[in-house]
């Protein structure tokens, strides 16, 4: 039978209402014959009691700098709960089923505390459950260490898991399921006309990731592109929404080639950047070596002869200061500052796009402080105030395009 991994991320195992919402989707799919892997997160998000950052603040309220051996293990517990509820409400709603930590679906991972990375998954454990045509509920975000000890994978820690069991048992998609419907074109907080996307290949959500857009970590994508898996995006509580699917750009081709659509992207902000200018006429090569010593990352580049111009988070602007200063640079650092991105594939086989971002900004009365590019993305910086008019102008721009 063909095997089906579903995770669910914390929004959707927030409480047992939700998760009686998962029976529903569990017992379709049983419905249609497949065997299948549900991947949870921790309950709820920040502040809820069993939420990772709650569970984080436990021992943080004992010291400031616990033992990341520890910290791991206390952090491993919130999916743990999560999917032992979730397996006793399959249980109670009819459904065989059972519960494997991390380790105990075999997900094998490096030393690294707070940050594995995942060598390998003996699929034994899983397989077995499925044999048994029980649903096997597994613990996303952590894993175990061939010595046996028991670590945690970072933030987005359960896509990258779904993502890695999926690829483990062959699968041809990994189904996501969280509080939205899908990739929006832009934050529907930001712009309320922002539309479902149906397709978006890995680029660019690569891409929308790295511009600020909260989708699925990138980590996870990485892994679904090397398996050529199909990631597909959906809201638990709106089971008649398709939601998005993330492919490759021949697949994504492909599925809209008979569509009349010409243009297809998304916009991404970010904000709490900061502007750094540098006026010296100085040999670079040692500060940028310091700066990335310090492990500030820089973004937006332009060097130009006489001035040296990129862009840094606000929160590394004192460390960035105090390295200007020691060379004794003639420098200037613009705060509050935001960064809005178009991202799209077709960026460089379509003209005029350039000129139609400049165009939607300049009708609002925007100034754009500096401008970068690459192949599929065009990002201009605005003051932190213009960010959601700025946002909104260049959505409006491309709708229809």
């Amino acid at each position: 039978m063909e095997i089906l991994v579903q995770k669910f991320g914390g929004t959707s195992v927030a409480s047992y209402e939700k998760m009686q919402s998962i029976c529903e989707i569990a017992k379709r799919e049983k419905n249609l014959g497949k065997d299948l892997v549900l991947v949870v997160s921790a309950m709820g998000r920040k502040g809820a009691p069993y939420a990772t950052d709650t569970l984080i603040s436990l021992i943080t309220q004992v010291t400031e700098k616990p033992s990341k051996r520890e910290l791991d293990i206390l952090m491993s517990c919130g999916e743990i709960i999560s999917g032992t509820i979730l397996a006793n409400i399959l249980i109670a709603n009819g459904i065989d089923a059972e519960f494997l930590t991390g380790a105990q679906a075999g997900i094998i991972t490096t030393e690294l505390y707070s940050n594995a990375k995942i060598k390998y998954i003996d699929t034994t454990r899983i397989k077995k459950g499925l044999s048994e045509n029980k649903v096997v509920v597994i613990a996303g975000f952590q894993g175990i260490t061939e010595n046996g000890e028991i670590t945690t994978l970072g933030r987005g820690g359960s896509d990258t898991s779904a993502v890695a069991i999926g690829k483990a048992l062959g699968c041809d998609t990994v189904e996501i399921y969280t509080d939205v419907d899908g990739i929006m074109t832009a934050d529907p907080r930001v712009e309320p006309d922002a539309k479902i996307m149906e397709y978006i290949n890995y680029d660019e959500v690569f891409q929308m990731a790295d511009k600020g857009a909260k989708v699925i970590h990138p980590k996870a994508v990485q892994i679904a592109e090397s398996a050529n898996i199909t990631l597909a995006i959906k809201n638990t509580m709106n089971l008649d929404c398709e939601g998005t699917k993330i492919c490759s750009e021949e697949d994504v081709a492909e599925s809209i080639k008979d569509s009349d659509e010409k243009f297809t992207g998304a916009v991404a902000n970010k904000d709490n950047i900061a502007q750094v200018k540098i006026f010296s006429q100085v040999d670079l090569n040692e500060v940028l070596e310091k700066i990335e010593n310090k492990h500030i990352s820089i973004d937006m580049i332009n060097f130009f002869v006489h001035e040296k111009v990129f862009v840094i988070d606000e929160t590394d602007i004192d460390e960035l200061k105090n390295i200007l200063d020691d060379f004794k640079l003639n420098y200037e650092v613009i705060s509050n500052c935001s960064k809005v991105t178009l991202i799209s594939s077709k960026i460089t086989s379509v003209p005029g796009i350039m000129s139609k971002i400049v165009k939607g900004l300049s009708k609002e009365g925007i100034d754009i402080l500096q401008t970068s590019d690459s192949h599929m993305t065009i990002s201009c910086l605005v003051d932190k105030k213009d960010m959601n008019r700025a946002v909104r102008a260049i959505h409006k721009e491309f709708q229809g395009f």
